[in-house]
């Protein structure tokens, strides 16, 4: 018996190896599978299996379309899907092929990376909001939404200051914001998808200029440390610099700073480096309902840009980006309401450098920003809420 039990040790080792050779190895480029980033087993949608790595490097850049290099069945990148039967045999198998604990996972970050501090809102007092802004003097917390008045004011405790905008069909009125920033002068600035305008109030809710006809769809909205002020234009799929007298409430200039841009939504901007990043989400059967980041310069080069396919490189779910900010020190974060998460890319030079900084608490994030302090605020649509985590960037 003892003999027995001797020769079955070497004899199942080399029967892990045949399966490691057969099973658990990219038959493109022979890499062995894993649970890290390009490593990850994907299954095609003939049922044949290849590392992500592989069909990142089979399918088409801008379509994501590619044939499996087996059977040449045609597929897309973004359908393929992690291959769990081989993921759930590589950890049956660790243990006995590599003694020790198991390699990590290219998972979420512990919880503890951010921690919520508290959140303020709520039903009732906030309803479907859309947009999240801090006021650069006050530190005050000014929110979008669909309430009777759309305009939500809030001290940094939480506490509801004031609101403003009434909903209604006049030209100060608001009928559907999407968006809002404050100015360095503390002016509030709104696009309204319902009149497609951008309303300018001051911080006390008294219209000062509105901005109708110039845009196709204004959606994303941000002050520059200039105190100019950036918008998207969804529809027309352009970003714009405006430079307003905001006290005397009179358009000064109009610069259109990108043409070609896919359905740009979010933007936001470095008060470090001056860098602009732009959320887009384009249509079409290539485009697989992903979105894209794009980072240009200050004197606006592209200098980073990643979609949701290339994100699904790090990680291991589906990212839809619905909001960009950019922290203290330039990197580029991102709200996703796939996972839901809070996600950092890293700066634009060395995108993606992919580290999840929120995983648990989030229904529906849409728009996020940092304040002085580098506390994190996230304006959570679904739970109609603004809930401030405390950075720890570990």
């Amino acid at each position: 018996m003892g003999a027995e039990e001797a020769g079955s040790g070497p004899a199942l080792r080399e029967l892990l190896r045949e399966a490691e050779t057969s099973l658990l190895e990219c038959k493109v480029c022979f890499e062995r599978f894993g649970h890290r980033q390009q490593r990850r087993p994907r299954n095609l949608s003939c049922g044949h299996v290849v590392c992500l790595a592989c069909v990142a490097a089979l399918a088409h850049p801008r379509t994501l379309a590619l044939e499996c290099p087996f059977c040449r069945r045609a597929c897309r990148g973004c359908d393929t899907s992690d291959c769990l039967p081989v993921l759930h045999f590589l950890e049956l198998l660790g243990s006995a092929l590599r003694p020790g604990p198991a390699a990590p996972r290219a998972a979420p970050a512990s919880p503890g990376v951010l921690t919520c501090q508290h959140a303020f809102g709520g039903w009732g007092t906030l309803v479907n909001p859309t947009g999240l802004a801090l006021c650069p003097k006050t530190g005050r917390v000014v929110v979008v939404h669909d309430g009777k008045r759309r305009v939500k004011v809030f001290d940094s405790g939480g506490g509801c200051a004031h609101q403003f905008g009434e909903k209604g069909d006049a030209a100060q009125d608001l009928r559907y914001p999407v968006d809002v920033t404050v100015t360095s002068d503390c002016h509030v600035v709104v696009t309204d998808a319902g009149d497609r305008s951008l309303k300018v109030f001051d911080f006390f809710g008294q219209i000062k200029l509105v901005l109708g006809g110039h845009f196709c769809l204004p959606w994303g909205v941000e002050t520059t440390p200039q105190n100019g002020v950036l918008v998207t234009d969804a529809e027309a799929g352009s970003l714009h610099l405006l430079e307003v007298d905001f006290p005397e409430g009179v358009l000064r200039r109009t610069e259109r700073l990108q043409a070609h841009l896919r359905r740009p939504r979010g933007v936001a901007v470095s008060w470090l480096t001056g860098a602009i990043a732009v959320v887009e989400h384009p249509l079409g059967p290539g485009a697989c309902s992903s979105t894209t980041v794009k980072v240009f310069s200050a004197s606006m080069q592209l200098i980073g840009q990643v979609d949701s396919f290339g994100l699904s490189l790090f990680f291991p779910s589906k990212i839809t980006a619905s909001a960009v900010a950019f922290d203290h020190q330039g990197n580029v974060v991102v709200a996703d309401t796939s996972s839901p998460a809070v996600l950092c890319l890293g700066k634009p030079e060395e995108f993606p450098v992919l580290k999840p900084i929120v995983t648990h608490g989030l229904s529906h994030p849409v728009a996020l920003t940092f304040t002085k302090e580098s506390s994190l605020l996230v304006l959570d649509s679904a739970a109609h809420s603004v809930k401030v985590y405390k950075v720890d960037w570990g």
